[in-house]
Order: C-alpha cells, then sequence, then structure tokens
C-alpha cells in the first residue's frame, strides 16, 4: 500500500474513567492499535482524553475538531468509534463535518 504524506492525521483516544478495572482497553493499547491501523497514514498529533463521551464539553474533542476546522489536519484516526462520541451533539457534528466536506 502507498503511503499518502499529503493528508495528516490526528490520532484520538479516549477512556472514560480512571479505575483501570472498568476500561476494557487502555489508552496506551488505544494508540498501539491506531498505529498498527494507521501505519499508511501521517499521523501529526496524538490526542488523549479521559472523560466520558456522554456529556458535552471535553477539551480535548474540542481542541481536535478544532484542528480540522482550521486545516491543521485532514482526518481522525481512532480505535472505535465510540471513542470519539457518544452523544447526538457530539456526534452530529462529527457527522455534519463529514457531510460538509470540511
Amino acid at each position: 500500500m502507498e503511503t499518502n504524506t499529503k493528508l495528516r492525521y490526528v490520532a484520538y483516544a479516549r477512556k472514560s474513567t480512571d479505575q483501570e478495572e472498568k476500561q476494557i482497553t487502555s489508552i496506551e493499547d488505544q494508540l498501539r492499535e491506531i498505529e498498527r491501523i494507521g501505519a499508511d497514514c501521517h499521523i501529526t498529533k496524538k490526542l488523549t482524553e479521559k472523560r466520558t463521551a456522554k456529556t458535552l464539553g471535553r477539551p480535548v474533542f474540542a481542541e481536535m475538531l478544532q484542528m480540522i476546522l482550521d486545516k491543521k489536519v485532514d482526518g481522525i484516526v481512532c480505535w472505535k468509534l465510540n471513542r470519539l462520541a457518544r452523544n447526538p451533539i457530539d456526534g452530529g457534528q462529527i457527522i455534519w463535518m463529514l457531510q460538509n466536506g470540511v
């Protein structure tokens, strides 16, 4: 597979709790998997967050979206989609950005 150096990506890993026994996949494991699945991607920044995605106001999530709006990155690489959003407003922001070619 050919490496695409023109597109820039941000890696995003999130866990919703500090209690390790309640978290199936650690942030470190997520980042390792992102590196594996995104091996052909030009990842310019890795962002991590320890907050639930069920509520609004995640500062790192907001930073990531702003990076896309500011055209600092072209896309997101994450371990699973549920790491991005678990509430309709955050999920809707991502859908809107995709639909509008942001």
